[in-house]
């Protein structure tokens, strides 16, 4: 099985003032290709820290990360840059979404910065992307002209647009209600179901329920590394609460 993300004995420390923060002490994490991973814990226990480093979005302090088998350790900027538009797709809490510009302005931007032009039509490729996540009918509209569970999936449709073998997720439905959430982790899976490796950073052990694999970190180092035995259905979940509260309306109006 092909691993996506290896990462070997990594550490990250950082310097407040005089006082040295271990963030992460020494973590081994193998995650395989098609793996759907909630990696959870509580603030300050170096999830997003981790995040971070399995993104290409900063270097460890020591160890080693390989990212689809390639070592990390000694890329210059630019090779940084190129993995990450090349091999990762991010979706972040707070959208990142650029104001007075299309959805399928947003969702072309990471393509305008691949120096290798591996994408021929961009415009296309933001297209079907945007169709891939259900916003055909939305591609001219702008975020304030969109909702919140919307904008996340232009975010997502951004992610995706390069074909990566990754998608890193960090708190992505922080902004959003509950059914909402469960919208979004419902193409999470949609996705994944499709091959597509997942990774997400949550605090949210209802949200992580609809991953596969749960990663628990704690204090800077992985204290538990388990399978999901009874894995929820994002879409069973809210065709539940779509008929509930249908019943709920039907009730008060009667």
């Amino acid at each position: 099985m092909k691993k996506v993300i290896e990462t070997k004995q990594i550490t990250k420390n950082f310097s407040l003032g005089d006082v040295k923060v271990h963030a992460l002490r020494g973590v081994d994490l193998t995650i395989n290709e098609g793996e759907f991973v909630a990696i959870m814990g509580a603030s300050g226990s170096g999830k997003s820290t981790l995040m971070n480093l399995l993104g290409c979005l900063d270097q460890p302090t020591s160890g080693e990360y390989f990212l689809n088998g390639i070592p990390t350790g000694n890329m210059t900027k630019n090779q940084y840059a190129d993995i990450r538009n090349q091999n990762i797709g991010f979706v972040f809490q707070g959208f990142n979404l650029l104001p007075r510009t299309t959805a399928l302005e947003n969702v072309e931007l990471p393509l305008l910065y691949d120096r290798n032009n591996r994408i021929q039509n961009p415009m296309d490729q933001a297209k079907k992307s945007l169709i891939r996540v259900g916003l055909e009918d939305r591609m001219n509209h702008e975020p304030n002209q969109l909702s919140g569970g919307q904008q996340q999936r232009v975010a997502i449709a951004r992610a995706l647009v390069n074909n990566p073998s990754l998608i890193l997720a960090d708190e992505p439905t922080g902004n959003l209600d509950s059914v909402t959430s469960v919208d979004v982790f419902s193409l999470f899976q949609d996705l994944n179901d499709r091959g597509i490796t997942v990774v997400i950073v949550t605090h949210e052990r209802d949200f992580a329920k609809y991953a596969k694999r749960i990663v628990e970190v704690k204090d800077g180092l992985i204290v538990n590394d388990y399978q999901v035995e009874h894995r929820s259905i994002a879409k069973k979940d809210l065709a539940e609460i779509k008929k509930e509260t249908t019943e709920t309306v039907t009730e008060n109006n009667s």
